[in-house]
């Protein structure tokens, strides 16, 4: 082990939560409560406002059976932000850092938060300030670039997988035309797992749109219909981010067609998240041009998953929660081995399921997203391939076991 900086260290979580950020934050608190040469460990409340408001916790206090109850439990203990920190905010963290001698800053979170990191981390250097600063990675939208997967990808996908298999059977009781929106704004990895528990080629969703292909409002009406006119129903997975060639977000396109008011953000964007009005208008919008297509009145529903993929409460994917809190233990690992700053990365074997860890470069994994690759969409734009279900399945853990009447 290389000479140890004397000094505290400063943890965060940031973004949405997940199932298991805070088995990435214990494994962060577990890994260097062993090190003496750390004299404090502070938690900064709410992310990187925590840290320039100096609304610190002692985690060197908090007893080991906390801890293990809090690994088990969603969303971030210590808090999450939104901020995207620019220069000038990161110039004020890094002054509470030298206030505070802080030599160690382990930020757990998605690409902004790596890109907060690196610049905290070239003001650093700049300086002539010896500190070590390392990402956690964690996402749901399993979108950062570099590792095989994200630690929170798991356990999302594991609870829209097993919805959509229950969903799935309901809408065959009564059936008719069911819409899921799963989140997503820019890539497609979540709901994509809503076909993982499929159990054969009748059974939903029957069709699954992601932002990484243009969407086609005629389109999807004659693909709704040809399976509907082949099953009569159709199981559907839309992403909330699904945009058509010229980037509008559908929401937005189908509130003009409908003459209807969209929510939108501070920013101007259209509210994705926290809104169930895209699936209300692609409802609409089937029920009224297949309804006229085909002469009938139908039965179309839709739900808005929300919040509960990335909250759910005991329903983590074990494997997830395994590799959320080896991800923290690593960036300890990795930060205590010398002169070394990055963002930790899972690696995939060939064969059998193992994942090795590896430190990349925080440049390589700020500001950019991943896109769920071609190979994974079909040809037809409307689902996902074999080599999907192979690459994700490992990651979801065991799906409950369902069965139907011939």
């Amino acid at each position: 082990m290389a000479q140890l900086i004397q000094g505290n260290a400063v943890i965060g979580q940031s973004g949405g939560p997940t199932a298991v950020i805070n088995q990435s934050l214990v494994g962060v608190v577990e890994s260097i409560g062993k090190i003496k040469q750390i004299g404090k460990l502070l938690g900064a409340r709410h992310g990187v406002r925590g840290i320039v408001e100096e609304k610190f916790i002692d985690l060197k206090k908090v007893g080991k059976g906390v801890l293990e109850a809090v690994a088990q439990t969603p969303a971030a203990a210590l808090g999450s932000s939104r901020d995207k920190p620019d220069r000038a905010y990161c110039e004020r963290i890094f002054k509470v850092f030298e206030k505070n001698n802080v030599r160690y800053f382990f930020y757990i979170g998605g690409n902004d938060s790596a890109d907060a990191a690196r610049i905290v981390n070239e003001m650093a250097k700049a300086a002539g300030y010896e500190l070590r600063v390392f990402h956690v990675p964690k996402t749901i939208d399993n979108d950062l670039r570099v590792t095989d997967h994200c630690p929170g990808y798991g356990s999302a996908a594991r609870f829209v997988a097993s919805a959509f298999m229950g969903d799935d059977r309901d809408s065959a009781s009564l059936p008719g035309i069911k819409i899921n929106v799963v989140m997503g704004r820019h890539a497609g990895w979540l709901t994509a797992a809503s076909v993982l528990g499929r159990m054969d080629a009748k059974c939903g969703p029957h069709l699954v749109y992601v932002p990484e292909v243009a969407f086609s409002l005629d389109r999807f009406v004659h693909d709704v219909g040809e399976v509907y006119g082949k099953l009569g129903r159709c199981q559907i997975a839309v992403s909330e981010g699904i945009a058509d060639e010229q980037h509008k977000a559908i929401a937005a396109v189908l509130a003009e067609k409908l003459g209807k008011e969209v929510e939108r953000d501070s920013h101007g964007n259209v509210q994705l998240s926290g809104s169930g009005a895209l699936g209300d208008f692609l409802a609409d919008y089937v029920k009224q041009e297949l309804g006229r297509i085909t002469g009938k009145k139908l039965r179309v529903r839709a739900d808005t998953f929300g919040y509960l993929q990335r909250s759910f409460a005991g329903y983590a994917s074990p494997i997830d929660q395994a590799e959320a809190r080896m991800c923290g233990r690593k960036a300890v690992e990795f930060a205590l081995k010398g002169d070394l700053d990055g963002s930790v990365a899972m690696k995939r074997a060939k064969g059998a399921y193992k994942i090795s860890y590896f430190r990349a470069e925080l440049k390589d994994v700020a500001r950019e997203t991943k896109d769920l690759p071609k190979s994974f969409i079909n040809k037809a734009g409307n689902g996902v391939t074999p080599a999907f279900a192979k690459y994700a399945l490992p990651l979801v853990g065991e799906l409950p076991v369902i069965g139907k009447l011939a």
